[in-house]
């Protein structure tokens, strides 16, 4: 906005001599005033333009006008507003004297966040613009009013009308329009926007987040992977929490191992239970079985609730020994750890311990699984009593 005001003062103080309309008297005054403002004496400039007299209504808005400049060079916007108002409404200005004005005062209550004022005036400036003006600029700050006063189908459209014209800025209408889309809850637009952004700025990494993000919402979770994996591929520097959720689609998707690996690769993931469980139960999943186990040895040294975890997969692998040290250190699942206990026996031929452990099961909750092992191991232990005959 700095660059366009000083292109204005340039236009306002040019047209001096350009106007046939103003006295020789209040030229004299503004040709006086300008060579102050040229030296950044703008108060004294002000002050000259304040105490010019004259009885003529088109001197007085063009008074106004240069005095709003220069009250906005001296920082002094609420005044720059009361003067360039003054002379927009006069209607004594004309043709692009008058669309350069009005566009000044719209900026300028932009600056002063009096967004509906800029609206209305950002409005009128669109429907005529003179030659030599572009008006794609003002469907940006239409936005940008919109966006403030939270009018989000306002934002998409003139967003929208923005970004049909042929225009070099696009990074900041569209993140405007992903603003009011995800406002309006409109994710599949959302996700079309954030694919324009990735292509302006491949290198924010909260673009490829949101888009992931929007992904799952809409029950794209194969391409959300596609595109936390892509913005890995390119080198952005991914959270732990974005490597966790790599991970979780990987899962998703039936590829538990690579899941797993994402894990190992984090911060702390060979001292973080949670981290350590993560990996273990991914690599269950990938029905990699000693490398959980050894995952699952690490998880219990910090957090022993999880033995059971180990003592299961150590059954399901048939290492029946180390099995049963480690049930004895699960707290708790005294039942389940009975019958767990019943089968490792059995499996080590130990019938006697394995009946002792089924009929602990069936004292503490009776069942129909405990009783069917103490049946079984019965009848096992009466068979193995039973004489040997000659063959």
């Amino acid at each position: 906005m700095i660059k366009r005001c000083a292109l204005i003062v340039v236009c306002l103080i040019s047209s001096l001599s350009a106007s046939a309309e103003l006295s020789r008297y209040t030229a004299g005054r503004l040709q006086q005033a300008n060579q102050l403002a040229q030296d950044e004496k703008f108060k004294q400039a002000i002050t000259v333009l304040r105490e010019t007299n004259t009885s003529f209504d088109y001197d007085k808005a063009f008074v106004a006008r240069v005095m709003a400049v220069f009250y906005w060079q001296d920082g002094q916007t609420k005044h720059a507003i009361e003067q360039m108002e003054y002379a927009v409404t006069s209607g004594l200005l004309k043709d692009e004297q008058a669309w350069v004005s009005e566009r000044m005062l719209a900026d300028l209550y932009l600056t002063e966040r009096q967004f509906k004022q800029a609206l209305k005036h950002y409005y009128q400036l669109v429907e005529m613009v003179p030659k030599d003006h572009q008006k794609n600029d003002i469907w940006l700050r239409i936005a940008q009013s919109h966006y403030q006063l939270e009018q989000w189908h306002d934002v998409v459209e003139s967003a929208k009308r923005y970004l049909n014209e042929d225009v070099q800025d696009r990074l900041q209408p569209l993140s405007l329009m992903l603003g009011a889309q995800l406002a309006l809850k409109l994710p599949h637009d959302a996700i079309i926007t954030l694919g324009q952004l990735i292509e302006i700025e491949p290198k924010k990494l909260q673009w490829w987040r949101q888009l992931s993000t929007l992904q799952v919402q809409v029950g794209k979770e194969k391409q959300a992977l596609g595109t936390l994996s892509l913005a890995k591929l390119n080198g952005l520097a991914l959270s732990q929490n974005d490597r966790r959720i790599l991970a979780q689609l990987y899962a998703k998707q039936g590829i538990p191992e690579r899941a797993a690996i994402e894990i190992s690769q984090l911060k702390d993931a060979q001292a973080d239970i949670q981290l350590l469980v993560e990996q273990a139960t991914y690599w269950q999943l990938a029905k990699q079985w000693d490398t959980a186990i050894s995952i699952w040895k690490k998880a219990v040294q910090t957090a022993p609730k999880y033995n059971w975890n180990l003592a299961q997969l150590l059954i399901q692998q048939g290492y029946y020994k180390e099995s049963v040290s480690v049930l004895d250190k699960v707290e708790g699942r005294q039942v389940a750890v009975a019958l767990a206990k019943t089968r490792v026996f059995y499996k080590l031929k130990q019938l006697d311990k394995a009946l002792s452990q089924a009929k602990r099961a069936e004292q503490l909750e009776p069942s129909s699984q405990a009783k069917s092992w103490i049946k079984f191991l019965s009848q096992q232990g009466a068979a193995s009593n039973l004489p040997q005959t000659e063959a």
